[in-house]
This record gives C-alpha cells, structure tokens and sequence, in this order.
C-alpha cells in the first residue's frame, strides 16, 4: 500500500488496528494460540490459555491529561447511513480488555470497567493514596494470565 493510500484510511482506525496486532503479536510471542472473527464482533481475538478461552476486546488507550496514566474507552462507536451509535459491551460480550503502551501489554477484567472508560494510573499518586485508583502495574498482561492459570 502506497503512503496516499494509507493517507485516505481513517487515523483511529490505523490506530486501532496496529493496537490489536500488536496485542495479538504480544500473546503469540508468549505462546498463547489466538484467533480472530473474520467478521467485525464484540471481540476482537480468542484467547486459549490452554485450560480457558479468552474473549478479548482491544482498545487503544492514550495517555490522561495530567500525564500521570493512561485511558481508554469502553464503548465503541460504529457509522452507518443513519450516523453514530455508541456500543456498550456486556460481560457476555468479552471477558477482558486489552491495550498497548509504550511496549507492554495490559488486561483488564469486564468488571474492572465502568461503562465509558477505564484509567490506569502509570505512578503513584502525591498523597499515596491507593484506594479506588487502577495502577496499570496490576494489570500486565503476564501477571493477569498468572493469575487465571491458579
């Protein structure tokens, strides 16, 4: 594909695209099997951990205004003749998020999400406060899965 080509694609949708290879490329390199729909789904990769099957829904995330974490959205918006409609997920939907900053992974729980976005916070805060704050630390991907392997 020529540079104008790539010049006519929509900016989020190259975003998130590159997003979810390099999640699917994270868990291939760690030697989980992956499989994708072939058509758009609530999901965007099956996950086999070997004793489990993971429905994981990709999300690019960005970093917070205050430049202390990261966010991302947990709904979708999709474009039909008619215009925009936001998509909610539901926990029938997908069992875990994922999303890529600066070269790591991390996988956060449906329940660990509210319904429009979810913050990692990437350092402690000023006053130590822990309670209610997401440290995106507890949620690498790697320790997630160590988790679900227990």
């Amino acid at each position: 594909m020529k540079n104008h080509e790539l010049n006519s694609i929509s900016s989020t949708l190259l975003k998130g695209r590159i997003t979810e290879l390099k999640c699917e490329l994270w868990f291939l390199e760690h030697g989980y099997l992956v499989s994708t729909p072939d058509i758009p789904y609530q999901y965007d990769m099956i996950v086999d951990t070997g004793n489990k099957l993971l429905k994981i829904q990709v999300k690019t995330c960005r970093l917070t205004r205050e430049g202390n974490g990261i966010e991302f959205n947990v709904s979708s918006l999709t474009h039909n003749n008619q215009g925009y409609t936001r998509r909610t997920y539901s926990e029938n939907d997908v069992d875990y998020f994922m999303t890529y900053y600066e070269n790591e992974c991390y996988l956060i729980p449906f329940s660990e999400c509210g319904v429009k976005e979810k913050r990692l916070r990437l350092v402690p805060t000023v006053n130590g406060q822990t309670k209610g704050i997401s440290f995106a630390k507890d949620f690498l991907a790697e320790k997630i899965l160590e988790e679900i392997a227990e």
